[in-house]
């Protein structure tokens, strides 16, 4: 048996040893903070636009460019991400990648017309793009297969904790000062959390933090270092993912479930304030409640994952489970906009909301399930995260263009709850077992 296939097979029967440090829960728990900023940052803008009015006029389909240029840059630097994270690791990273996006965060600032706006947007795109592989290779390299869902959810709600700690923060600052102290401060917040990365991140081989008996745990639960590499495996080029279908498939199915999740980042604070007449005080407070909703569900799913599969359930139906299951709930966002009161509005997009980010709880655990060796995972996370974000770069204007239209959100949350249930299809009957890609033939050193 190889080291990883012994690996996997010890993962039904953990042993815990009261003398384990637990320096892993620290780690993923700053990363968690990282991509929280991460999140922020690129959701200010949607939150603040709205109250931007003095200063731009700018219709719905300029604001959604102005959205796009942020995934032009963020989602075509995808491809290069991956590989640069599995290249120089995830400490040097992250910590690059946060001082880039905090000082096109502060830039921000200083824009005052329609085209300093996209270009401000655009760089701030370029240096978040190594983000969420970095943060994936963090789970495949400190956790094992046992706690990799949890883990992952923990980083994940980074995102949904961004956006949902933008609505009240951001507000805030606006009442108080204007919108310009809104991007230098998150900004000088992003600086501070670099510095802190780059002093705590080790690998857990290396972390004097971390002891021998929770060096053994990880490794032996199946964690994707490089220690545990097929020779073979770990010589397959980056080009040749694209031949394997579980690749392909994930990188359809992570773009259905962000034309979805990308409303919730980009329009949802104008559909609120000029759909269901919010204004600041209730956009800040009642806006707040389908991001906590899908924090809290995503970190149930997550644990609920890693139960399952401790309890001997497959990694196949579990995230198949998790990620189908998520993407169909996520659909009744087509309903949001057909009732007649805000409340149900909130409560359907608050169920869609949390059911998405189950799936994305799954679908951020593939590369780490799937990668043929240690050194695939923040590439395979790179490609499913550049199919996923062309929706980011679609969404945006095709919900600008049929809001300005239609006047209502009506046809385009219809377009991405028929899109979730094609997701979940895909991820259903597309996608084969999930387990790391098989390498049949010997690769030749280049």
């Amino acid at each position: 048996m190889t080291a990883l296939g012994s690996k996997v097979a010890s993962t039904s029967s953990p042993k815990n040893p009261r003398s384990m440090t637990r320096k892993r829960w620290v780690i993923i728990w700053l990363a968690f903070i990282g991509l929280s900023i991460n999140y922020l940052d690129r959701s200010s803008l949607s939150v603040a636009l709205p109250f931007m009015g003095k200063d731009f006029e700018l219709t719905a389909t300029q604001q959604g460019l102005i959205f796009a240029a942020f995934f032009w840059a963020y989602d075509f630097c995808q491809l290069a991400a991956g590989w640069y994270v599995d290249k120089v690791g995830p400490r040097r990273s992250f910590s690059l990648a946060a001082v880039w996006w905090s000082v096109f965060t502060m830039v921000t600032a200083a824009a005052t017309n329609f085209w300093s706006l996209f270009a401000a947007r655009f760089l701030l795109g370029v240096g978040e793009s190594p983000a969420p592989s970095t943060a994936a290779k963090v789970v495949a390299t400190w956790f094992p297969v046992r706690e990799r869902a949890f883990a992952t959810s923990i980083w994940d709600s980074g995102s949904r904790v961004g956006a949902v700690i933008a609505l009240p923060i951001v507000t805030l600052i606006v009442a108080l000062t204007s919108w310009h102290a809104v991007f230098i401060i998150i900004g000088v917040a992003g600086v501070i959390w670099a510095a802190v990365w780059w002093k705590v991140y080790r690998s857990p081989q290396e972390h004097p933090g971390a002891n021998a008996a929770e060096v053994a745990y990880i490794e032996e639960g199946g964690a994707r270092g490089e220690g545990s590499d097929d020779a073979n495996a770990a010589k397959l080029p980056w080009r040749s993912l694209f031949k394997y279908r579980t690749i392909l498939s994930m990188m359809f199915g992570f773009f259905c479930l962000n034309s979805a999740i990308y409303f919730f980042i980009t329009f949802f604070p104008s559909y609120l304030v000029k759909e269901r007449g919010f204004d600041l005080l209730k956009l800040g407070f009642f806006g707040a409640i389908p991001g906590i909703c899908a924090v809290l569900c995503g970190w149930l799913g997550g644990y609920l994952a890693d139960r399952a599969v401790r309890a001997g359930a497959s990694v196949t139906k579990v995230r198949k489970t998790a990620i189908a299951g998520g993407l169909a709930g996520g659909s009744v966002i087509m309903f949001a906009a057909l009732v007649p009161e805000a409340w149900m509005a909130l409560a359907l997009l608050s169920v869609a909301y949390s059911s998405l980010t189950v799936a994305a709880t799954g679908i951020w655990s593939l590369p780490a399930d799937v990668a043929p060796s240690s050194r695939h995972v923040g590439s395979i996370g790179g490609l499913q995260n550049f199919a996923s974000n062309l929706a980011g770069i679609f969404t945006p204007i095709l919900i600008g263009v049929l809001v300005d239209q239609t006047g209502s959100f009506v046809a385009p949350l219809a377009v991405i709850g028929a899109v979730s249930l094609v997701g979940a299809a895909n991820y259903l009957f597309v996608m084969g077992k999930i387990e790391p890609l098989k390498v049949k033939e010997p690769v030749a050193v280049v």
